[in-house]
């Protein structure tokens, strides 16, 4: 049998053909190939060209995984340059020096407090298997089973991962991966106390310790509590700052760890180099993956040393030595801090916002505009129908979807989630510019005004 090597031509003929092949041979779990019928030959910053020849903004950067945009010139030296030094690729968990330089900017990169007590294990390359590492690391040190996880989260799809994560519809029908308890998270549009504003805040932080204190509350004390600072996938949804020290300061007082879920907060993406940074907390574990591998894949635990009772092989994989993720990420944390993308993403990220609620009076399908930096969510609602008592109007995720294809039209990447896959959410690489700003703001507001007039 011989296997014969085709590059990708630019054609528009050759992008149809490869996606014509793509839908016949990959499974049916295909998310981003349907929402986006397009097939990229280059790349550059924001700006992605496809095989028909159109330029795209991409505000989905790799679900938030290209904190410097595509090919971002640092990053392809450090991989040049790794190659060209011959250093192995792929090294299990042995030492190098890309490892060791990379573990040195991470833990530069961290709270001081929280690094200057920290142990850093590498899983296998996804945010997943991280998730599964840090419940296996408390379930160690604590000798508990179960987890405190909460509504809207989202940690990944492997069994222990997706216990912990709150979206029923790729739950349904599968056996549970553990046992977790749901608190709510404070989400002061769509409230689950029905209240809002700072009194749903307090109200989430009383029903947890109540909950915990309960002797027939039904939770057996858990092994760890897990939080993402701002739920990605569950609609851009920031944590109040004081509710996350209100978790800490609880959890601590019972002996629970708490687990910070850095995968899509991390690298400057929601203002400060970490997300935990704005409530000032201090986590028992972090779980990083996405950005800090510099567009390449890497995963990493960070804990509290004193956590550490594993045993040798206690939590394994076979690509937990990608050396040019380490040589790319470690760039990348480097030029992150270098160039103050953080506070840049703070900016800009403020003055999408900005523009976008402003934008609200004129388009109310627009209900909700929440982030922080440039983890943007705009949800669109159906006006016509009755609002809930915190104000909120019925989610229109039919109108969410007639956006997105509208955006894609006039060369706008933009992807959707929230509760019923009715926010659209913008995670635009930290390098975006001011006039890329603008022309994101001008197409979205077009499609978003097209998609409501019921055209495209």
């Amino acid at each position: 049998m011989t296997l014969t090597a085709e590059p990708p031509c630019d054609s528009p003929a050759a992008g149809e053909a490869i996606l014509r092949r793509q839908r016949v041979r990959e499974s049916a779990a295909r998310t981003y190939a349907r929402s986006f019928p397009i097939v990229p030959v280059r790349a550059a910053g924001m700006t992605v060209e496809g095989a028909d020849g159109r330029r795209y903004l991409d505000c989905l950067a790799g679900a938030g995984t290209l904190a410097l945009g595509h090919n971002h010139p640092v990053v392809l030296a450090a991989i040049r340059r790794t190659l060209d030094g011959g250093a192995p690729l792929h090294l299990l968990d042995l030492a190098s020096a890309d490892k060791d330089d990379f573990t040195t900017a991470l833990l530069e990169s961290l709270p001081a407090e929280f690094a200057a007590r920290a142990r850093v294990h590498f899983c296998s390359p996804a945010g997943t298997d991280a998730v599964e590492a840090a419940l296996k690391l408390m379930q160690t040190a604590t000798g508990r089973r179960g987890a405190l996880a909460c509504t809207g989260g989202y940690h990944g799809m492997t069994a222990g991962a997706l216990a912990l994560t709150g979206n029923v519809g790729v739950k349904q029908a599968l056996p549970s991966g553990g046992e977790v308890t749901r608190l709510p998270y404070p989400f002061a549009y769509r409230c689950p106390f029905g209240v809002g504003g700072s009194e749903g805040e307090r109200l989430a932080a009383v029903y947890a310790e109540r909950l915990l204190d309960d002797p027939c509350g039904g939770v057996v004390r858990p092994a760890a509590m897990i939080v993402e600072a701002v739920q990605g996938e569950g609609g851009a949804v920031p944590a109040p700052d004081g509710w996350l020290r209100e978790m800490r300061r609880i959890t601590a007082e019972r002996s629970i760890p708490l687990i910070l879920d850095e995968v899509q907060t991390g690298v400057g993406r929601t203002g400060a180099m970490w997300a935990v940074e704005h409530s000032g907390i201090t986590p028992d574990a972090m779980v990083l993956s996405k950005a800090i591998g510099g567009s390449l894949p890497l995963a990493v635990v960070v804990y509290r040393e004193e956590f550490d009772g594993w045993r040798p092989g206690a939590h394994t994989g076979t690509f937990r030595g990608n050396t040019l993720a380490m040589a790319a990420g470690a760039a990348t944390l480097r030029y992150v801090a270098e160039h103050g993308l953080a506070a840049r993403a703070a900016e800009v990220g403020r003055r999408l916002m900005d523009e976008l609620t402003t934008l609200r009076t004129r388009l109310p399908v627009i209900g909700d505009v929440r982030g922080r930096g440039l983890m943007i969510g705009v949800e669109l609602v159906d006006p016509a129908l009755p609002a809930d008592s915190c104000g909120a109007h019925p989610a229109d995720p039919a109108l969410a979807v007639r956006v997105r294809a509208a955006a894609l039209d006039r060369g706008l990447i933009v992807e959707l989630g929230g509760r019923h896959d009715a926010v659209l959410r913008l995670l635009p690489p930290l390098t975006i510019t001011d006039e890329q700003a603008g022309a994101v703001l001008e197409r979205l507001a077009e499609a978003i005004e097209a998609a409501a007039r019921g055209g495209a």
